[in-house]
């Protein structure tokens, strides 16, 4: 089953991405001529998405007004004015909106061009519950624009990671999207804190895993990225 809910992470102040970010969150940053969090959105409504938790701090009242213009899927907003929570604190606090079956949790730095098997179809039709507390969206290095690092994980042949912990180099990188199950939030405070500390707690229990996306993907975190992107989808028209 596709996951009919998910929760878009939004609030972050997308300090490297300034100068871009001086006059609105990150978010609301364009590429190719549209907004990364409609980017985002558009492709969870194109799989079935109904509801999306969005959580909003840095110029919110902004994005909520940009959020309001759709029409699909439901927005839900989860405040983050007073405090931003990082990752896993942001979870933590929308946990009430996400009910209890497995959800897509996705970053709006992410981006790609779906071929006619779309990704988030294919990730939500690998996620088995019974086995599974995360499965990520992974990309393969290489395989990719605007992301340098050495990689995040190995992937295992019965698709388990594994963290690149002292190796110099691994194959794949987080491209930006999971399934979780909401379970996993409960027993945490909503305070800062990074959703590696809930993946780190189901990786000791080889609960963690994840599917390589075929489509080339591009990491949007700065201005250089941003316009590499550009370059990118233009050269595709």
């Amino acid at each position: 089953m596709i996951p009919t809910r998910a929760m878009v992470m939004a609030a972050g102040r997308g300090t490297r991405m300034r100068p871009l970010t001086d006059d609105r969150c990150k978010a609301m940053v364009e590429v190719g001529g549209e907004a990364l969090i409609n980017w985002t959105l558009d492709k969870l409504a194109a799989v079935g998405v109904q509801q999306a938790v969005v959580n909003v701090h840095h110029f919110a009242d902004a994005l909520e007004t940009v959020l309001a213009a759709r029409s699909e899927p439901e927005i839900l907003i989860s405040d983050e004015r007073d405090a931003l929570l990082e990752t896993g604190g942001g979870l933590v606090k929308a946990a009430p909106l996400l009910g209890q079956e497995p959800v897509f949790v996705a970053n709006i730095d992410s981006l790609w061009i779906d071929a006619p098997d779309r990704e988030l179809e294919k990730l939500a039709s690998a996620f088995d519950p019974d086995r599974m507390d995360f499965l990520l969206l992974l990309s393969a290095r290489g395989h990719q624009l605007g992301f340098d690092g050495a990689g995040d994980f190995f992937l295992q042949p019965n698709g388990q990671l594994q963290r690149r912990g002292n190796a110099q180099s691994a194959p794949f990188a987080y491209a930006g999207v999971q399934v979780l199950q909401p379970r996993v939030l409960t027993g945490h405070t909503a305070e800062p804190f990074s959703t590696n500390r809930l993946w780190d707690a189901s990786l000791a229990q080889g609960r963690v895993f994840g599917h390589v996306m075929d489509a080339f993907w591009m990491h949007v975190g700065d201005p250089q990225a941003r316009t590499d992107a550009e370059r990118y989808l233009e050269s595709l028209r």
